[in-house]
């Protein structure tokens, strides 16, 4: 009786191991497909962002290009707005996000993160009436002044944190963000480092003042459903190779160190 009792038992458990395997993770199953498919918001320059062509390229773009090839798959950039996200991600309708995400606490217990490619911090591009007043963000955190940030972003929680005392507004892109404060709209403009150095840069936006040292630590990652392991584990691996390869500072250099690609860029 009791060997009939584990035969039963190990029976009912074939078709769940069979499905296990078969289901192992979202890059299984792009593999399986022959694409992997990425949600990612093009807005956040140099990371994903829309060049004069309509294509979405990037520094995280170029890295996912280079994971899918390791892959062997294709790659299909799936654009929704930054709060679609992880509904997203979670309705299937990409297999994983590559979309300049900072690693939070709160995020990571909706999601599973791959390790950090990069680590960025929220900077503030200032009007220039602001010369010679505002000199750190402290000083920013005052009732007097106007502070803008993306909605959805770890700018506006930043913004929360250390502005409470500012007057804060919440904007759909970054683009937007900018010329609220080129047009003396607000005050304070309050993004990621790398988009506010190459947003100060352009010439419609030379009169902006920027307090350039970053007032936080964030590291950006690839999310995935919670629980795919398989998925991170490989691309974790992948992360280190190109680290070691020289892909990773090849990429780097292309899109931080060189301003070609500028000229492309809508």
């Amino acid at each position: 009786m009791i060997k009939r009792c584990c035969l039963a038992l190990l029976l009912g458990a074939v078709p769940w191991l069979h499905g296990a395997s078969a289901h192992a993770g979202a890059l299984d199953d792009a593999v399986q497909r022959g694409v992997l498919k990425v949600g990612t918001t093009p807005t956040y320059v140099p990371f994903e962002m829309t060049d004069k062509q309509g294509r979405i390229v990037g520094f995280e773009v170029d890295l996912l290009h280079a994971m899918s090839r390791a892959l062997g798959v294709e790659l299909e950039l799936v654009a929704v707005p930054y709060t679609e996200l992880l509904p997203g991600l979670r309705a299937n309708k990409f297999d994983l996000i590559g979309s300049g995400m900072t690693v939070t606490q709160e995020r990571n217990l909706k999601l599973n993160f791959s390790d950090s490619f990069i680590v960025v911090g929220q900077t503030a591009l200032l009007h220039p009436s602001l010369a010679g007043k505002v000199a750190s963000i402290e000083d920013l955190d005052n009732a007097g002044y106007r502070v803008a940030t993306i909605e959805g972003t770890t700018g506006q929680a930043a913004a929360q944190r250390f502005l409470g005392a500012a007057r804060l507004s919440s904007f759909a892109t970054p683009e937007e963000g900018v010329r609220q404060v080129a047009s003396g709209k607000v005050d304070a403009f309050i993004h990621d480092a790398p988009y506010n150095l190459i947003a100060a840069s352009r010439p419609e936006n030379s009169q902006l003042l920027a307090l350039e040292q970053p007032f936080t630590y964030e590291p950006l990652a690839f999310g995935l459903k919670k629980g795919d392991y398989d998925s991170l584990n490989w691309i974790n691996h992948f992360l280190n190779q190109v680290a070691q390869d020289g892909t990773y500072d090849r990429l780097y250099d292309k899109w931080f160190k060189d301003t070609a690609w500028l000229a492309e860029v809508d």
